[in-house]
C-alpha cells in the first residue's frame, strides 16, 4: 500500500498581511509590487516548483472597520486588506503555470448563483481544471452594507442559503455535457444542442433556469473549499466541501475538529478521503534552532498591538474597546463574527490564564513552528501522522520570503521523507487532491 501523503495549500491575500500582522515590516518583505502581475506570477512559480496541491486568496468584501468604529488601525497599520480582487490575479497567475491549483474566496451571501458558477466555471475553464471555491457565508454587517442591505441574516440562514446556491450552481455546472463542442466546419456544427440543459433551479431563497453559456471543464467543476468552525458550518462542510481550512491552537483540538468533521460525513455517506481537513500553520525557519528563535523574536517585535486588537475585533464581528461590565460578546457581536477565531481566543484564553483584551493584545505570537527546517519537518509529519490532518494550509509571515525557506527547506525534507509528493500525478486539482492520474 502506498504512504498516505499530505497535502499542502498557501494561503495569500492582494495585500500586505496575510496572519502574522507584523510580517510586512519585516525587511526581507517586499511591498512595492503589491499591486503587480509580477508579484503573483513569482509566487505561483515558486509554489508549483515545490509541487503545493495549490493556493488560495482570503478576501473580504470591504474594508474593516469595526475596531473603534473605523479604518484606520487596518490601513494605517497594514492590516489584512485586498487591494485587489483576487478573480482577477487568478488568471495571471494560470498563465504562469500549468499544475497549480487557484482558490477564490466568493460569498454565497451577496452574488447571484448563475454570477458565482459563471465566473467560478470560466476560470476553471481557462486554468484547464485547477480552480477551487473557498465559499463563505460573510462574517461581518459591512459587507452586507457593501452589497446593499442593512446587516447579515443570522448565521443559520445564511447557510441555508449557501446551500441553495451550491445546489443551483452544481445545476449550472452541470449543465454541458462532455464533448459538446463539435466544431465540424463542413457539416456546420459547432456543439450538440442534445449535450446542453437548462438548471431549472428553484429553491426558497435561490431561483435560475440556465443553462451557463461556459462549456464543462477539464474537472467538471470547480473544487469546493469551506472554512466554517460553528456547529451549523461543520453540517455544510460535510455536505459540500473537498477542502476543509480550520484554525485550531493545538494538537488535541486539530484531532477533535478532523475526527468530527470526518464523523459528519460519514453520517451523509461520504468516504473521508473525499475531503482534506488542512490546519492553518505559519513557520520561522533558522539554520540552527536558536536562530530561529531569534528570527521569530524579531518578527513578533514587529507586531502592532493596536493592530492586532483590531483584527481580533474584526474576526470576532464585535469591537472590544466596546467591552465593559455588564456588556458580553454576544451582545456586540449580534448576527457577525467567525466561530473558528472565536474558539481559538478561548482555547488560548483558557490555557494561558489570560483575559480577551490580553489576549488579542498578544494575536499570533507564538503560533509559528520555529526551528530547523528537519524540526518543522518533524512536528508536521507529528501532527499529520496523529490523524490530526491530512496536510497544511501554509500562511506566510513575512512574504514572498517565508514560503520561500519553506519551499526550498521544508518540502524537500518532506520528500526525502515520502510525505509529499515529488511530481504531480493528475491534470486537475480535483485529481491531485484526490492522488489519482
Amino acid at each position: 500500500m502506498a504512504k498516505r501523503q499530505m497535502h499542502l495549500i498557501a494561503y495569500l491575500k492582494t495585500g500586505p498581511t496575510a496572519m502574522h500582522t507584523g510580517g510586512w515590516r519585516h525587511p526581507e518583505s517586499t511591498l512595492h509590487d503589491i499591486l503587480e502581475p509580477s508579484r503573483y506570477e513569482l509566487i505561483a512559480r515558486e509554489l508549483e516548483a515545490a509541487r503545493f496541491d495549490g493556493c488560495f486568496f482570503a478576501d473580504l468584501f470591504g474594508l474593516y472597520d469595526i475596531h473603534g468604529d473605523s479604518y484606520d488601525a487596518y490601513v494605517r497599520g497594514g492590516g489584512q486588506i485586498s487591494f485587489l480582487d483576487p478573480t482577477v490575479v487568478l488568471p495571471v497567475m494560470a498563465a504562469a503555470t500549468r499544475h497549480l491549483g487557484l482558490g477564490a474566496t466568493l460569498s454565497t451571501s451577496f452574488h447571484s448563483a448563475y454570477h458565482l458558477a459563471r465566473w467560478l466555471a470560466s476560470l476553471d475553464v481557462m486554468s484547464k481544471g485547477r480552480v477551487a471555491w473557498n465559499v463563505v457565508t460573510s462574517a461581518t454587517d459591512l459587507e452586507a452594507r457593501n452589497a446593499g442591505l442593512d446587516e447579515l441574516p443570522p448565521r443559520e440562514l445564511r447557510y441555508d442559503r449557501a446551500d441553495e446556491v451550491l445546489e443551483a450552481c452544481f445545476a449550472l455546472w452541470n449543465g454541458w455535457d462532455e464533448g459538446a463542442f463539435v466544431l465540424d466546419k463542413k457539416a456546420g456544427i459547432f456543439a450538440d444542442p442534445s449535450k446542453v440543459h437548462y438548471a431549472n433551479y428553484q429553491g426558497r431563497w435561490i431561483k435560475t433556469r440556465g443553462p451557463l453559456s461556459i462549456p464543462r471543464s477539464p474537472q467538471g467543476r470547480p473544487v469546493i473549499m469551506q472554512a466554517g468552525s460553528s456547529d451549523r458550518g461543520r453540517e455544510f462542510a460535510a455536505r459540500w466541501a473537498e477542502v476543509v481550512f480550520t484554525i485550531q491552537r493545538g494538537k488535541d483540538e486539530m484531532i477533535a475538529f478532523y475526527t468530527d468533521l470526518k464523523a459528519r460525513m460519514a453520517a451523509l455517506g461520504r468516504a473521508p478521503e473525499e475531503c482534506a481537513v488542512l490546519p492553518s500553520v505559519s513557520v520561522v525557519l533558522g539554520e540552527t534552532e536558536s536562530i530561529a528563535r531569534e528570527k521569530a523574536a524579531f518578527l513578533d517585535s514587529l507586531i502592532s498591538p493596536e493592530l492586532n486588537r483590531a483584527a481580533t475585533s474584526s474576526g470576532l464581528g464585535a469591537d472590544i474597546t466596546k467591552l465593559k461590565d455588564g456588556v458580553s460578546l454576544s451582545e456586540l457581536q449580534g448576527n457577525q463574527g467567525m466561530k473558528g477565531t472565536e474558539q481559538v481566543l478561548q482555547q488560548q484564553m483558557k490555557a494561558q490564564g489570560l483575559s480577551l483584551t490580553q489576549v488579542a493584545a498578544e494575536r499570533g505570537k507564538g503560533r509559528e513552528l520555529v526551528g530547523t527546517a528537519e524540526m518543522v519537518a518533524d512536528r508536521l509529519q507529528d501532527i499529520f501522522e496523529s490523524g490530526a490532518c491530512d496536510g497544511f494550509v501554509v500562511a506566510p509571515t513575512n512574504f514572498p520570503g517565508m514560503f520561500e525557506q519553506f519551499c526550498r527547506s521544508v518540502v524537500p525534507e518532506l520528500q526525502r521523507r515520502g510525505l509529499f509528493r515529488t511530481e504531480y500525478t493528475g491534470r486537475t486539482l480535483r485529481e491531485n487532491l484526490r492522488g489519482t492520474p
